[in-house]
């Protein structure tokens, strides 16, 4: 009886981890911006076309690659971040798995232009499919390119399966905020068939919130701020008469990462009691720092969800902080003497 198990080719491998990693353009997006801010990058650009279906361009200003490093960027668990398993548990920046070039390089065509400081050229690299197009020397300024051109355009199935181009944009930009407000250091710009959607000088939090959501928000929110041996939390939280009908802006970030987090999501509504009117949802951008040994963020593909050590501490200390903060701007449930016991 022949033998029936067999390992599978690297290109449908690729395209089995791209289904985790890259479901949709704005994956794809969010994978790029966030190599270009771990590359130490002071300057974002972000050019979509067509809803990220024709093209995906990030360029940054950042440190660049090596003609090797630009090579092996495209293949798959190669990373800059991780040298042993105990590193997992030490992460401090955004992509550290070492798939997302590898993925995106297996559903799309990729040009990739990068040149570091110290070097005269640069490198240029095209990929389609997985496979290695070519590689030569160019001129290009220091940083890297990175552009994407029909997404999904080998997994027809998976193009069908894309929404709108309303729908998909509105990810995008979803991505492109998430990242822009978790560094306000940093210069963004998005540009969507050609007209600007962004422009956001580097600036402080504050001014960031204002300049992504406009000008109103900065008399809608007040400051967050407490530091525990457990968690440091920072940020701004939306004022009650500003609550909206939908969960809009609401944004908690771990160490600089958005996530997710239902839990904690109850520590703000519930700081929020009696000052909310019913079925509104306040807005929040908070920050928590904690140690990244504290906190598991590989249990999801897109590492959105993370475990705490110490949850339950941390919900605490957050319901805490923001009654604080309501109650040191005077935001604070009026009492009724005439109503009934």
């Amino acid at each position: 009886m022949t033998d029936i198990i067999h390992l599978l080719p690297d290109s449908v491998a690729n395209q089995i981890a791209a289904g985790e990693v890259i479901q949709r353009p704005a994956s794809a997006v969010k994978e790029l911006i966030e190599n270009a801010v771990d590359a130490g990058s002071s300057s974002i650009k972000l050019f979509v076309k067509d809803a990220g279906k024709q093209l995906i361009q990030v360029i940054d200003n950042g440190k660049g690659m090596s003609e090797t490093d630009a090579r092996l960027c495209f293949e798959r668990h190669a990373t800059s971040k991780i040298e042993k398993a105990d590193d997992l548990f030490a992460i401090k920046t955004k992509g550290f798995r070492g798939e997302a070039l590898a993925s995106i390089a297996a559903i799309a065509q990729v040009e990739l232009k990068t040149r570091r400081p110290m070097d005269e050229v640069g490198t240029q690299i095209e990929i389609e499919g997985s496979e290695f197009q070519s590689q030569h020397a160019c001129s290009t300024p220091v940083g890297t390119s990175i552009a994407i051109k029909n997404l999904f355009y080998n997994v027809p199935a998976r193009r069908n399966f894309l929404k709108s181009n309303s729908v998909e944009t509105s990810h995008i930009i979803d991505e492109f905020q998430r990242v822009a407000l978790a560094h306000a250091d940093i210069e963004f710009s998005f540009n969507h068939n050609g007209a600007d959607i962004f422009n956001l000088p580097k600036s402080n939090l504050r001014q960031r919130i204002v300049n992504v959501f406009g000008a109103t928000y900065n008399q809608r929110i007040v400051p967050v701020e407490e530091e525990t041996f457990i968690v440091k939390i920072t940020g701004f939280i939306g004022k009650p008469e500003y609550a909206k009908k939908t969960r809009g802006e609401q944004f908690f970030f771990v160490n600089n990462r958005f996530i997710r987090n239902a839990y904690l999501h109850h520590a703000i509504q519930s700081a929020y009691e009696q000052l909310l009117p019913r079925e509104t949802h306040p807005s929040y951008f908070l920050f928590l720092d904690v140690d990244p040994k504290s906190i598991d963020i590989n249990i999801h593909p897109t590492k959105t969800e993370i475990k705490f050590e110490d949850e339950k501490a941390i919900y605490a200390i957050l319901r805490s902080a923001t009654k604080k903060s309501l109650g040191q701007h005077n935001i604070s449930p009026t009492i009724d003497f005439e109503q009934k016991a």
